[in-house]
């Protein structure tokens, strides 16, 4: 991460236009109070798709005609608002925007913007040519805010938030295959708010549903009423879709998906030192295993250990309490 740190009061203007051009593009800026500013970003590039987590304390954003002769990226930016308040404006549009949103601006195009206080947000830099919808149906939506808050644009943001945080255990294949991921997210809720799925591509439409289909399920393995037919009616599918999308996944089935990872969660929870004390019936519960008994006898068919004695072999044993008998 680089911040304006130590840096004298006079130089983290300059600093912080110098990072904004390599990241985003060249800027007019104007700050409140130089000798009070302060502004940080890293840089992930995913493919040719570029990922930036930033702050900065408020300050203006003047992208102007002129500035766009000398150099034009020739990419959409994303801003995901994580904290702050900012007010953009273009093509004619003026929107404030805070924390739970997330909106799309052209830099090939004038605009200006404010952080009204210290924001944070997630910026994503996005080669036009790679976004699968029509540049005109993009334009509809400049400036406008869309939430990440639920749906797709919720996945979008998870992604984007562990891809910052993990970044530097990525190798780049790895990476590269995230540019896939990242760009059907964004078309996807970019043609969600649009109504326009019909002007996506198959492969983005299905990698998409398939990656909601994936975040409803991990959502849901505590509900017992959990089941492929639900996963289905949510997602106004058929249960031949269902099974044909996890099959491209690696999945045997959808039962089967559901139960593996209910299994796994439970057995995390039972080799936490710290949940030590939970009665195992209740971690089966917590994870929609309502039956004791069939919670003991599909976690031994997986693991060949019931889960009581899985737990007494994983955890350490405890520490004597001070009268010298052990926690249990």
């Amino acid at each position: 991460m680089s911040r304006t740190g130590d840096l004298p009061a006079e130089d983290r203007l300059a600093w912080w236009r110098e990072r904004m051009a390599q990241a985003l593009c060249p800027m007019d800026m104007r700050v409140d109070h130089l000798d009070r500013f302060e502004a940080e970003i890293s840089v992930v590039e995913v493919g040719e798709v570029r990922v930036w987590p930033g702050m900065a304390a408020p300050m203006s954003f003047h992208r102007t005609p002129a500035l766009i002769r000398q150099f034009d990226p020739g990419t959409y930016h994303v801003t995901c608002m994580l904290d702050g308040v900012m007010e953009i404006a273009q093509a004619g549009r003026r929107e404030v925007h805070r924390g739970g949103g997330l909106f799309v601006t052209d830099p090939s195009r004038p605009f200006d913007c404010r952080n009204h206080v210290t924001t944070r947000i997630i910026g994503v830099e996005v080669p036009r040519r790679l976004l699968p919808l029509p540049g005109g149906r993009v334009e509809q939506l400049l400036t406008e805010g869309l939430s990440w808050r639920e749906g797709v644009g919720a996945l979008l943001l998870g992604l984007l938030t562990r891809l910052v945080r993990d970044a530097a255990t990525y190798r780049p294949a790895g990476l590269l295959r995230l540019e896939t991921v990242v760009l059907d997210l964004l078309a996807a809720a970019l043609a969600e708010r649009l109504d326009a799925h019909d002007r996506l591509p198959p492969e983005t439409r299905s990698h998409a549903l398939a990656l909601r289909v994936q975040s409803f399920i991990r959502g849901h393995l505590h509900d017992p009423a959990l089941t492929p037919r639900s996963v289905a009616d949510a997602h106004h599918i058929s249960l031949g879709h269902l099974h044909r999308i996890l099959r491209a996944l690696g999945h045997d089935t959808p039962a089967a998906s559901i139960r593996s990872q209910r299994l796994e969660r439970a057995r995390q929870d039972l080799a936490d030192p710290a949940q030590r004390a939970v009665p195992v019936q209740e971690i089966g519960a917590r994870w929609g295993f309502t039956d004791a008994a069939v919670f003991s006898r599909t976690f031994r068919a997986v693991h060949g250990v019931p889960p009581r004695d899985y737990r007494r072999h994983t955890l350490p044993t405890p520490p004597p309490s001070r009268d010298g008998h052990r926690i249990s």
